[in-house]
């Protein structure tokens, strides 16, 4: 692309809306809600089992109003950045890491020898990579961690003729419809069941079906895009992007240097750490503070194999920290919102006022209404474990009302929230994703729309399965 061609797709690109903007005008509306919305609070209380505090769904009481004030408003991104610090700070080790595993040169010739192989079989990728990704979310709770991976698929597919689209829908599709299904999540059906006194992991045959259908139409909807987009890059969603920001990520497939000794050292470095992860997650519980450990580690040993010296990888972990600064402050701007909108107390008015819409629907209809009540709701709490302790309590009294099985109540929430973790702007993790591509979030909602669509339909199908055979146990 010439350089005219490629100020002139900057600037175009330039007039779209900012992701970052995106979210300013969200928390500016997080704020503007303390003025117009009452203020009201649910009582929490500590459950012992489960070690959090829940709601008590008969405590709500209704406040003196308490606005934000606009040096709250200008505070909330500090205390934002704050509150997420512990994925922030995870990304920043990530982006060091691969930088300086990049330096070595292992992570790219790997990867072009890794198409080479596949080379007229591309295509192939999307549904192993999918599959891996898909069933991590759905059996350890894997999402965030997942970013790990965006720009080494980001590599590998514009290397393929495919687009950065595909990429985040690689990674991001498939751990959605892990989430969607969460077989054993312990982050979101396993606190949701305990919550609800169901026994751990219960009802698990028909998640185990749920997962299926999402994960095959998942990997249906992209080998049909890329088909398409490889006729016609034009038709690409994200083209003018992929154009000006990620060309040069592209593998030279003709004169794929030789693996030397130190790079085939590197990428064992990097495959025990995947594997060291991955076992930690499953058998002890990892989370982003061990995770960013591993990852850390895995930078400077990667490195030092690699022939780097000292002052070169630092240099290398200072630069890939730099990459990920777009990303790490729209994670804090999502934050911002849910503390402007707890601080005014509005978020709990919020939760009343829609769970009193739940309470005068026919009761046949009351799982679909709480599928889209957890749709919304995750909007303002897009944490899995904080939206379940906050809302299925209230949840499984209109259950038990309403004739409806607390099983069928769980699953209406865990695929309620799971389809919003990528369609909202106040989930960091896509954000993060599609800011590292360079890819506007308008561009990603036009892509995704469709799938979500017959994700919809699928979970309608599943929930109507449920009420119809009391799907259980409770």
């Amino acid at each position: 692309m010439s350089e005219q061609n490629t100020k002139t797709e900057k600037k175009r690109n330039g007039a779209l809306l900012h992701p970052m903007l995106l979210l300013v005008i969200i928390v500016v509306l997080s704020a503007l809600a303390s003025y117009v919305v009452p203020a009201g609070q649910y009582e929490r209380v500590m459950d012992e089992e489960i070690g959090r505090e829940i709601v008590d769904p008969t405590s709500f009481t209704y406040l003196e109003r308490t606005p934000v004030s606009v040096f709250d408003l200008l505070q909330s991104l500090t205390q934002g950045l704050q509150e997420g610090a512990d994925v922030i700070f995870f990304l920043l080790i990530i982006g060091g890491m691969f930088s300086i595993l990049n330096g070595t040169g292992a992570l790219n010739v790997g990867m072009a020898n890794l198409l080479r192989l596949l080379k007229g079989k591309e295509w192939m990728i999307i549904p192993i990579f999918m599959i891996l990704f898909g069933c991590g979310s759905t059996f350890c709770g894997n999402f965030e961690e997942f970013l790990v991976f965006v720009p080494l698929i980001v590599a590998c597919c514009i290397t393929s003729g495919f687009d950065s689209l595909t990429a985040v829908g690689i990674i991001f599709l498939a751990a959605t419809a892990g989430y969607g299904a969460s077989i054993t999540n312990t982050f979101t059906v396993g606190v949701a069941q305990q919550v609800c006194g169901l026994p751990q992991f219960s009802g698990m045959e028909l998640r185990i079906a749920l997962f299926a259908a999402l994960e095959i139409s998942a990997i249906l909807f992209l080998l049909r895009y890329v088909r398409f987009i490889r006729k016609n890059p034009r038709l690409s969603g994200s083209y003018s992007q992929d154009q000006v920001y990620n060309q040069d990520k592209k593998l030279n497939l003709e004169k794929i240097p030789p693996f030397t000794p130190r790079q085939t050292l590197v990428l064992v470095v990097f495959g025990l750490g995947i594997v060291v992860a991955v076992w930690g997650v499953i058998a002890k519980g990892f989370y982003v503070n061990e995770l960013s450990a591993i990852f850390l580690a895995v930078g400077i040993l990667g490195g030092l194999v690699g022939g780097l010296l000292p002052g070169e990888i630092c240099e290398r972990f200072v630069r890939g920290c730099r990459d990920m600064l777009l990303p790490v402050l729209m994670i804090g701007l999502a934050h911002a919102c849910i503390i402007l909108l707890n601080r005014s107390n509005v978020l709990d008015t919020i939760l009343h006022g829609m769970a009193g819409l739940l309470r005068s629907m026919p009761d046949g209809l009351m799982p679909i209404g709480m599928l889209l009540f957890h749709a919304l709701f995750h909007i303002i709490v897009p944490s899995g474990s904080a939206h379940a302790s906050i809302t299925m309590p209230l949840m499984v009294s209109l259950a038990d009302m309403g004739g409806t099985t607390r099983q069928t109540a769980v699953l209406a929430y865990q695929l309620g929230s799971s389809f919003t973790n990528i369609l909202s702007p106040t989930g960091g993790e896509i954000l993060a994703a599609l800011a590292i591509c360079h890819v506007p979030f308008g561009k990603w909602l036009r892509f995704i729309l469709p799938l979500i669509c017959i994700w919809y339909i699928i979970s309608l199908v599943f929930l109507i399965i449920a009420t119809q055979y009391g799907y259980g146990p409770m």
